[in-house]
């Protein structure tokens, strides 16, 4: 009984991530159990560009959990989702821009996500992924007492393999676009 205790322990426990780089430059390698992945800055920023800077790692986690969450969700569910594109971005903006925020001084973090949704889904179905997609771990992490602001998601149609490129026709496929706007640091009014 022991062992099974063990086992499943072991299970839920946090995997260790290791990052290890000189101390004369940027380029970092960041170990994750078997995986090795490079971190680097820019060249511009005085790095190698070796591999992605912290920001980019940053953005390929928070888009890497919103597309995993969509998906199990949309399996589990035996929906029509083809595939889920992530798109972020990440910039900052002087905190006296930001007219909802409490913060008015100094720069702050935003970062832009564009959710994509391939497939047929019908309304109920894209309205509930775009529930989903926000639900995400990493995505309502950093929104507890932060200042988020969300357009509403917008429907891109393409044709399927048989449907032409033609307006009137019923789309086969449908691309749902959900746009959200982050700025870190702050808090709602």
């Amino acid at each position: 009984m022991n062992e099974q205790i063990t086992e499943a322990s072991n299970v839920s426990r946090p995997r260790e991530v290791v990052v290890e780089g000189s101390a004369r430059g940027f380029a970092q390698a960041i170990t994750v159990g078997s995986h090795v992945l490079p971190a680097d800055e820019p060249v511009e920023a005085g790095g190698t560009d070796t591999g992605p800077g912290p920001y980019d790692l940053l953005l390929a986690a928070l888009g890497s959990c919103t597309s995993i969450t969509v998906a199990i969700y949309a399996r589990r569910k035996k929906w029509p989702l083809e595939t889920v594109r992530v798109r972020l971005r990440h910039s900052r903006i002087y905190a006296a821009d930001c007219k909802s925020c409490e913060t008015k001084v100094g720069m702050l973090d935003r970062i832009e996500r564009d959710v994509e949704f391939v497939g047929t889904l019908d309304e109920t179905q894209r309205a509930r992924l775009v529930e989903i997609a926000n639900k995400c771990p990493l995505a309502v992490e950093p929104r507890r007492g932060d200042d988020h602001r969300r357009a509403k998601p917008r429907c891109r149609r393409l044709p399927g393999p048989s449907t032409p490129a033609v307006e009137s026709a019923p789309p086969r496929r449908a691309v749902h676009l959900l746009r959200s706007h982050g700025a870190r640091g702050v808090r709602p009014r």
